[in-house]
């Protein structure tokens, strides 16, 4: 298998700049997801691993070596597109064993591999169908299967379940992670959808505007985010921000917000007067009539066992997830109540935070690219 290195890689599109200086390792046997809005440049910087585009600067090691200027077909990777990239002219069997038959692999150990690979992604019956006959879901397992069929170094997917119903994507998000355990290949995986992400990946990276804004394990990234981007990308519904003004100094364990004093975890730093907010998950919110912070239940969605209840406060709307059976009514006064060990402070000007959820923060660097982890 195969360790993947990026090393201060930059791509350029004329004066747009798609990927800033990013530098990352993905280790060996490792389902790696990028997550990102579109434009980001997560796709570019795949498709720059799979030698489909050249870097305008940096470099790319694959199991050691420097594939920065090889061309794909050298890599020994397997590529999933988004748009399927299927030959119209073949049948199901015909395109999920076109890269055997083109490596010279023994005719009757391709017709093996094609039936085992179309039982695990349940196409069985479609193999002497053209492709040109199929739904859009059906025309990305087979794109999958041409690329499982292979058993390559490592596996490269852009977005590969994104014309499929929800029912088959969450299938196929368990079917592809067992699939991964089992080969043991590293999967750099691409993905706009969080649970995809979070559900699927031994690492996370987050990218924004062609920087990597953090990556680590997933729980990592949601209970420590590095920045109020990664807090508010991450989580359905995502972090709470409320807004306030003040000062923060070494060894504060309380913040001041709307008069009330909400404890917040040790911070390590000193910081001077100016726009702070506070971060706390909807898990982490509990009414409690006590609480002297208060807020006015302005809308609540009933999601089975629990409910998520937005509260209106002087920092902004909040959302709570509570137990579904504790009764609330529009235009209620609610007192709000914290996890203080699963709250984040951040600086509200830069995005960064200043102490985060649940256990300190690894070295963070900001560079002239974006942020950087250790």
């Amino acid at each position: 298998m195969a360790e993947i290195r990026i090393e201060n890689v930059r791509k350029e599109f004329g004066s747009f700049v798609a990927v800033q200086g990013s530098t990352l390792t993905i280790e060996d046997g490792t389902f790696f997801v990028m997550l990102g809005p579109s434009g980001c440049g997560k796709t570019t910087t795949l498709r720059m691993i799979a030698g489909l585009e050249l870097p305008s600067s940096g470099r790319i090691l694959l199991d050691g070596e420097d594939v920065t200027m090889r061309r794909a077909a050298a890599r020994d990777i397997a590529f999933v597109f988004q748009m399927y990239a299927l030959y119209p002219h073949m049948d199901v069997r015909g395109n999920i064993g076109f890269p055997l038959r083109c490596q010279g692999v023994p005719r009757a150990e391709v017709r093996q591999r094609v039936a085992e690979t179309a039982r695990l992604l349940r196409i069985g019956h479609l193999l002497d169908r053209p492709v040109s006959a199929l739904s859009g879901g059906d025309r990305q397992r087979v794109a999958l299967g041409r690329a499982i069929v292979r058993e390559p170094k490592a596996f490269l997917m852009d977005e590969p379940l994104g014309a499929l119903d929800t029912e088959f994507r969450h299938l196929m998000c368990t079917e592809l992670r067992d699939l991964h355990d089992r080969l043991g290949a590293t999967t750099v995986y691409v993905t706009h959808d969080q649970l995809e992400a979070m559900s699927m990946a031994d690492r996370i990276a987050v990218m924004r505007h062609g920087v990597i804004e953090q990556f680590g394990p997933p729980q990592d990234l949601y209970d420590r985010p590095a920045t109020m981007y990664v807090a508010d990308f991450l989580g359905s519904p995502p972090m709470n921000f409320l807004a306030f003004q003040g000062a923060v100094g070494r060894g504060d364990r309380r913040v001041m917000i709307d008069g009330a004093e909400v404890p917040v975890p040790e911070l390590r730093e000193d910081r001077g007067e100016g726009p702070l907010a506070l971060g706390v998950r909807p898990e982490h919110v509990r009414f409690d009539d006590a609480a002297p912070l208060r807020g006015e239940v302005v809308g609540a969605e009933y999601m089975g066992t629990t409910q998520i209840v937005t509260v209106a406060t002087a920092g902004g709307a909040l959302k709570a997830r509570i137990p579904s059976n504790r009764v609330v009514r529009s235009g209620e006064r609610v007192g709000l109540a914290f996890r203080s060990a699963g709250l984040s402070l951040f600086d509200a000007a830069s995005g960064r935070a200043l102490r985060s959820a649940l256990h300190d923060l690894a070295p963070v660097e900001f560079a002239a690219g974006g942020v950087r982890h250790g």
